[in-house]
């Protein structure tokens, strides 16, 4: 099985059941993890920010969400300075709302 990091925490989730459920968390940081940023179609620089054609827009990648393409991915782990910003800008949405 190959290891997968929390995209918000970075922390070890090979514990966790798979597929990831649209109800799984991460064990240390609880956030949610049936998100377009754990999918292995997660392309920032894509339309929709997606490599799958035949899935539907979501708008808030980091939020539990019912794609049926969703997979587990490394690809949306990568801790990039765009990953960085918009972790503080969940973060004061989560603080403040939208």
């Amino acid at each position: 099985m190959t290891e997968i990091p929390c995209w918000k925490c970075g922390a070890d989730l090979h514990a966790l059941p798979r597929p990831f459920g649209r109800r799984s968390e991460c064990p240390t940081c609880r956030a949610e993890l049936h998100v377009c940023r754990m999918c292995r179609h997660y392309a920032p620089g894509k339309s929709k920010q997606c490599n799958e054609p035949m899935a539907e827009g979501v708008m808030d990648k980091t939020r539990a969400n019912f794609c049926d393409w969703f997979q587990e991915g490394p690809n949306a782990t990568r801790n990039t300075a765009a990953n960085h910003a918009e972790n503080a800008r969940q973060a004061l949405d989560d603080l403040f709302g939208n």
